[in-house]
């Protein structure tokens, strides 16, 4: 399982576009960092951190399939 590094994330949200929405940071950062490509690997990584489980919860995103929603919310298929 991976954990969170908190530090790291700091110095990168200092570099973000988007330094308003703590979790659309963290999300990026998952996706950079981590290489996370899977929404199952980042809500497991996220559901097991208490800081980023705080965050899902803020959202009332309670299960994998609340994050899917959230991620690809923009996406529609034609």
């Amino acid at each position: 399982m991976t954990e969170i590094n908190w530090d790291e994330f700091k110095f990168f949200k200092q570099y973000s576009d988007k330094k308003d929405d703590n979790f659309e940071v963290l999300l990026d950062f998952l996706k950079s960092r981590y290489m996370m490509t899977s929404p199952k690997e980042m809500y497991e990584t996220m559901a097991n951190d208490d800081t980023a489980l705080l965050m899902l919860n803020k959202r009332e995103i309670n299960s994998l399939e609340d994050l899917e929603k959230r991620l690809y919310k923009n996406f529609s298929a034609k």
